[in-house]
């Protein structure tokens, strides 16, 4: 092994140089002899001839060799990119979130030392589950549902103004489903809607399930501002969506009047 590390090149030469032997001595036949056609290995001795034939055959089982180790080589390489790009992305999942909850926590501390603490123990429950079950490939749907139910109880502990969600909840709690997926669109409707209205905020959510497929339906009001932006949510659940259910989901947004509406629909085949 040592060996064809430090001289690989001169014996991939050699082997090629060996391989071409044979088809260079029948070329120079072809061309500086009489003979109007010449056989491959034609006068040579049997056990020659059974001999270079033997050896061909070896390079192509080598180079096929070579060709599927390449292939393997190549998908295991996309698959390790595929993995990174997937915890790159989930790892910058609801950093809006945490970082108003952190400062809101930094505030209340001395104001309300009760409200405090419960605060810290949701947030705990939900960085917990960020950490240790979004780092698996799926979950439960109920265990997700949970997260959502968590997330929206620190919102309303969050605001001194009313807000009216309604959570509609049609499934199959054993469903598995990739974590933390669907915080992303509630997250979303909370920060372009609830935090930049001050009365009459509302948020619609519809989780349903059957068989084969998941669908989430979240509606909220919202007021225009100039200084909207989309964010990095909505470009990572959409790249995560790609990765992991190619052709297999349906992400679809819509407005009408103050009216913001985002479906998603997974389909499980």
């Amino acid at each position: 092994m040592v060996l064809w590390k430090r001289n690989r090149k001169w014996i991939i030469i050699a082997l090629v140089a060996l391989a071409l032997f044979p088809l260079i001595i029948t070329t120079y036949e072809v061309i500086f002899t009489e003979n109007k056609s010449v056989t491959f290995l034609e006068n040579y001795h049997p056990k020659f001839v059974f001999l270079v034939i033997g050896y061909y055959v070896l390079l192509l089982c080598l180079g096929v060799f070579w060709f599927i180790r390449q292939i393997i080589i190549i998908t295991r390489l996309n698959n390790e990119k595929t993995k990174a790009e997937l915890m790159l992305l989930k790892s910058q999942i609801s950093p809006h979130f945490f970082f108003n909850m952190l400062n809101n926590l930094y505030g209340l501390v001395a104001k309300d030392t009760k409200k405090a603490q419960e605060l810290i123990l949701k947030l705990s429950d939900m960085m917990r589950y960020s950490i240790y079950e979004g780092s698996k490939e799926t979950v439960t749907l109920k265990e997700e549902i949970d997260f959502l139910k968590n997330y929206i109880e620190l919102h309303k502990m969050r605001y001194h103004k009313p807000i009216n969600i309604e959570f509609k909840c049609d499934t199959d709690g054993n469903q598995t489903i990739t974590p933390l997926l669907l915080i992303i669109l509630l997250e979303n409707a909370f920060k372009h809607g609830v935090e930049n209205l001050r009365t009459l905020a509302y948020i619609k959510i519809d989780l349903q399930s059957a068989a084969n497929h998941i669908s989430f339906t979240i509606e909220n009001n919202y007021q225009e501002s100039e200084n909207e932006s989309s964010g990095i949510g909505l470009k990572n659940l959409k790249r995560r969506l790609e990765l992991i259910y190619p052709n297999q989901h349906e992400l679809s947004f819509s407005i009408s009047g103050n009216v913001y509406k985002a479906q998603l629909i997974l389909k499980q085949l």
